[in-house]
């Protein structure tokens, strides 16, 4: 009862700030439209575009220029570098007119945010980019956490809205990062209320129930289900009442004991006002993939052990509305299917909700090229998108990044920095996450290898269109091999619209596309392994750990990992002890690793210096590799064992002087006159 009286009293906030919506644009409005969950079926008022800022390369002009199309070096890129007094700043976004922030992403967070709003000199939100960007920002005592503002699978990530009424420019007073801002502008008519902390504050009670509901959206299960055993070729199909109605909630349970094939097998098919508009594999259109994964998202909620999937997409309608569950595999499958559904107010702004799928396996990933998810012709709002992937290597698959087309741009209005940035995460994480509108549900490993499953979920950046709407993503791999991409797009659209994907039954038999085992990792002989040895020392709160480097590169790391230490100064050290074969003298070896962002380091073994400095400087942003030898010396163990010390000493001028991560990869001991 007490969950019941708080949602209800949520629901009273979320239909206050809604109609306030019509005649100013504010903060709580905003919050109030990320709460609605009927907000997304109706076409925007007061309408706006949506735009995407990034730090993509600015050598990509043009996709008749394939030689710099798929260019990568996706960071530090900005609009422009100005003076603020004795501040240098670098702007990531300015836009004119009446808008809204409603997304700001960063892989690696640097300096001090400053977000000017209105033309003021004198910055609205002012802080260092990492608290304001991870959950740790905080204005007169309301801090805004998660899920608003969170770090996941090494993705920064703020979705606070932050409106204004007739300009914003966002600026970092130190450069070298990658970001994405997710922004709104408005029809020039368009009444908005400006940020200020004041208001922050004024909504602190809001913003604590909206952090509070998003991070438990699923309080309930509110369909019956019906157990129904579904024959190859056959379809059941739960019919809706006359409209005008919506369907408020689709659930389905799956038992163990059902094929493996059976997420790919079953598709969900709506169809809406005499409109198939829904055709999809379920456990795609759950955000789960082709195999069960948990899924804890705003639209979308899967338990893997009870076998329970729920969508919570509306899915309104005039006259009439079917929804149906085809089996195009060749074993039966027995499922719980369920559906809930009420009245919908239907009107000029009402659009039909539509889910539609592609795969395509195998796609060779040489050369580039841009993938097409979705082209739709007509008015609505793309709202998100699930992607599932079959890698058959460690190699990183999603360095690709997305291209959005709006109303026949010839030059995308949304172009990315990377495909795990889209989904909000970084660094081809492998680390599952939830959050509620992007998630990384599955990733197998080792590194990026087997099957990875991401979903975004767009409220507040959902992308409105008048005429039509084109999502591309680079296939953009470190390795040449062939994978496979399965792609789930979700969309509002007004009776009539099209798109270019229609049923696929015969992909979709295919069910789940396996990539082939792995080889044994590649491993130096006689080395031993940096990330596995006993660690003595290091810096004090100095971030250390195994890092797996298939995603960067396939054997060319020893065991295709190294140990990571991320020194944020010169002194930073890790202390090894390496196990000597014998009470020989040995001769040891290092193999470390270079990158953009590492040090000049210096070694000793048993408190000896050992070997010159080593500049791990790899020349140039987004180049990672290895050292290959580097020779220590000769040297005589100390109670069975080495102590190599690497210390940070400076940093290559080129890479900035400031850079102190440092990898290293493994050590090879060889006994001398033996």
């Amino acid at each position: 009862m007490v969950r019941q009286r708080w949602v209800a009293g949520l629901g009273a906030v979320v239909a206050l700030a809604c109609a306030a919506a019509a005649q100013t644009v504010s903060l709580p409005t905003l919050l109030g439209e990320m709460m609605d969950r009927g907000a997304v079926a109706r076409l925007p008022e007061p309408w706006y575009a949506c735009v995407q800022a990034s730090s993509y390369d600015r050598a990509s002009v043009s996709p008749g220029h394939a030689e710099t199309w798929f260019a990568n070096a996706d960071a530090d890129k900005f609009i422009r570098e100005e003076q603020a007094g004795f501040r240098r700043e670098w702007v990531m976004m300015e836009a004119e007119g009446p808008g809204a922030v409603v997304r700001i992403w960063s892989a690696n967070p640097k300096g001090n945010l400053r977000i000017y709003l209105d033309g003021s000199a004198a910055p609205a939100i002012e802080g260092p980019m990492e608290a304001i960007l991870g959950g740790q920002w905080s204005v007169e005592g309301l801090t805004i956490g998660g899920p608003l503002s969170q770090t996941r699978s090494r993705g920064w990530n703020l979705y606070l809205p932050i409106p204004y009424a007739k300009s914003c420019k966002i600026t970092s007073d130190e450069p070298g990062f990658y970001y994405q801002v997710n922004y709104r502008t408005y029809a020039p008519e368009a009444a908005v209320e400006t940020f200020t902390p004041g208001s922050l504050a004024r909504s602190a009670a809001l913003v604590q129930r909206v952090q509070e509901r998003l991070a438990e959206p699923w309080p309930r299960v509110s369909a019956g289900l019906k157990s129904v055993t579904v024959s190859p070729g056959d379809s059941v199909e739960l019919g809706l009442p006359a409209g005008p109605g919506t369907v408020r909630e689709v659930v389905m349970q799956l038992a163990d004991d059902q094929p493996r094939e059976a997420l790919r097998w079953l598709v969900l098919e709506g169809e809406f006002d005499g409109e198939q508009t829904v055709w999809c594999p379920v456990g795609d259109f759950f955000l789960s993939g082709p195999l069960a994964n948990a899924v804890n998202t705003w639209t979308n909620h899967v338990d893997p052990e009870s076998g329970l999937f729920r969508s919570g997409w509306l899915m309104p309608y005039e006259r009439s509305g079917a929804l149906r569950i085809r089996n195009v595999g060749d074993t039966s499958v027995t499922v719980g299917f369920g559906v809930s559904s009420n009245g919908w107010s239907w009107d000029e702004r009402s659009m039909h909700f539509h889910a539609h799928w592609r795969q395509e396996g195998p796609i060779h990933t040489r050369p580039m090229q841009d993938w097409n998810y979705i082209e739709a012709t007509g008015t609505g709002v793309y709202v998100g998108d699930v992607l599932s992937v079959s890698n058959p290597v460690t190699d990183w698959w999603g360095e690709g990044d997305e291209k959005i087309y709006v109303d026949g741009e010839q030059f995308p209005s949304h172009f990315g920095t990377g495909t795990e940035d889209y989904y909000g995460y970084a660094w081809c994480s492998p680390e599952v996450f939830q959050g509620p509108f992007h998630a990384q549900p599955r990733c197998d490993g080792p590194g990026n290898y087997g099957h990875t499953t991401v979903a975004r979920v767009r409220l507040l950046d959902g992308i409105p269109f008048r005429h039509s709407i084109r999502t591309d993503m680079e296939v953009w791999h470190w390795a040449e091999c062939d994978v496979a991409y399965g792609a789930t797009t979700f969309l509002y659209m007004r009776p009539g619209g099209r798109t270019n994907r229609g049923p696929a039954p015969e992909e979709a038999s295919r069910g789940v596309l396996d990539p082939a085992p792995l080889p044994p990792p590649f491993t130096i002989e006689g080395a031993v392994e940096c990330e596995d040895l006993e660690i003595l020392g290091a810096s004090e709160g100095m971030p250390l750990g195994e890092q797996d480097m298939g995603g960067f590169a396939r054997d060319k790391w020893s065991g295709n990992a190294h140990l990571w230490a991320q020194g944020r100064q010169p002194g930073d050290y890790v202390e090894l002890a390496v196990p000597a074969p014998s009470a020989h003298p040995c001769e040891l070896t290092l193999h470390a690793t270079r990158s953009w962002d590492y040090g000049v380091l210096q070694c000793s073994v048993n408190g000896v210096p050992a070997g010159g400095a080593i500049d791990t400087f790899s020349g140039r942003q987004g180049v990672v590799e290895p050292t290959g030898p580097i020779a220590l010396g000769v040297f005589e163990p100390h109670d069975g064992v080495f102590v190599v010390r690497v210390e940070v000493v400076g940093g290559n001028l080129a890479s900035g002087g400031a850079r102190s991560f440092f990898g290293l990869d493994a050590i090879v001991v060889e006994e001398v006159g033996r």
